[in-house]
């Protein structure tokens, strides 16, 4: 609209009122205001003009301000409130520190073996009602859309932001050649309705080959997940069931550092020299299977009781007054503690449990009667990727002599 031609009229005396105002005892003279051109545009002016005023007086001028509030607000659009979101529970207070400078939470829901219709409700519980902000996922565990159904649920109608949540998975063993790094990776963000991965791991240091050499190499696999990071999808790179032997093999090339090395922990199988090897390299340590992987009896075999029915692990437990899991997530996290530990559970009642962490501690006797238990042996093994053809042919082949022990 054109106002400057009606302020400059209303600012020399104002328009003249009409007989009806001048009826009333307006003393403008009406004759002085014969009909004359209304207002001529300045050369070189563009635009339309969309409406005249004719009138004048305080109303015109409340029209007028009007009038321009209407038209801005027809230019901005209508403005539509935001969506009022449901209060979640505060984050488990429980970080650590990556190479990057990047936190993890140290508490984080495993995903593996959870049943279909099971882990959508566990993830959103987790995260909504129990303040956890990681959850551990991989391409093998066929659940990732579940999981992301959970996730875009949790992003949008709770107040918990996708940048606090730690989210993880891992690339399978059959996608290991460069070629395949990438869709694999965009595969696994369709399905959890992400952008970005926090942390993308090689789930086994296995791809199927047959003969002494592994093939594709760990260097090639390694190499496309570095172009991840290049590209924004992947945040952190790390290793999963990987040698001390075979991280230094990747170190001596990486050009993207080690991050995460997500393996085996428990009291069963205590994985020290692992440990020590990512404590003394800048690695961080995530303990899997931190209660003994009671439900994985059926793939990997073992002796002896499962670990939550261990006797000492019964008698700490009835010391502490806390229940089993409780006690193993403790002893993860206090002999281990600038590492992280997933659980896994779809209970409810055991999710929140498990995060309990706050306000106790075991006691230093009982922490090393965990700490001694024997025999000391891997629970997830991975036996079932050994054959006689290779690369792996025995267990000592798959974690290398320096790593056999815990």
């Amino acid at each position: 609209m054109h106002w400057r031609e009606h302020e400059a009229l209303l600012a020399s005396g104002g328009y003249p009122p009409s007989p009806e105002q001048a009826a009333k005892g307006w003393s403008q003279d009406w004759e002085a205001w014969k009909p004359r051109p209304v207002w001529t545009a300045p050369e070189g002016a563009q635009g339309r003009i969309v409406s005249l005023d004719f009138t004048g007086g305080p109303l015109v001028r409340a029209a007028k301000k009007q009038a321009e509030s209407e038209e801005h607000r027809a230019a901005a659009g209508p403005l539509k409130a935001a969506p009022l979101k449901r209060s979640a529970a505060p984050p488990v207070p429980l970080v650590a520190k990556l190479c990057s400078g990047a936190t993890i939470p140290q508490l984080g829901l495993g995903t593996w073996k959870s049943k279909p219709g099971e882990v959508h409700d566990a993830v959103l519980y987790a995260l909504t009602q129990a303040g956890y902000r990681h959850i551990d996922c991989a391409a093998i565990y066929e659940n990732e859309g579940e999981v992301g159904s959970a996730l875009a649920e949790v992003f949008t109608e709770w107040d918990v932001r996708r940048e606090d949540v730690f989210i993880t998975s891992k690339l399978w063993n059959s996608d290991h050649a460069a070629a395949r790094v990438e869709p694999a990776v965009r595969k696994c963000l369709k399905l959890l309705q992400l952008e970005y991965l926090d942390l993308w791991m090689i789930h086994w240091p296995i791809t199927g080959s047959r003969g002494d050499v592994l093939s594709p190499s760990t260097k090639e696999t390694w190499q496309a997940m570095e172009a991840l990071v290049d590209q924004g999808l992947v945040r952190h790179l790390g290793l999963s069931n990987f040698s001390v032997a075979k991280m230094r093999e990747i170190q001596s090339y990486a050009r993207i550092p080690i991050a995460v090395c997500q393996a085996e922990c428990s009291p069963r199988f205590c994985n020290t020299k692992l440990v020590q090897f990512c404590e003394s390299s800048g690695i961080h340590y995530t303990a899997f299977s931190p209660l003994g992987s009671p439900d994985s009896a059926s793939i990997f075999t073992r002796s002896g009781p499962p670990l939550m029915e261990d006797p000492v692990v019964r008698d700490v437990t009835a010391r502490s007054g806390k229940n089993t899991g409780q006690v193993l997530i403790k002893w993860a996290l206090q002999t281990r503690p600038n590492s992280s530990v997933l659980p896994k559970s779809v209970s409810a009642g055991r999710i929140l449990g498990n995060a309990a962490m706050e306000g106790w501690q075991l006691s230093a006797e009982d922490q090393a009667a965990l700490s001694e238990l024997k025999p000391q042996e891997r629970m997830v093994h991975g036996g079932v990727f050994l054959s006689p053809a290779g690369p792996y042919r025995t267990l000592k082949d798959l974690w290398d002599v320096e790593d056999d022990e815990a």
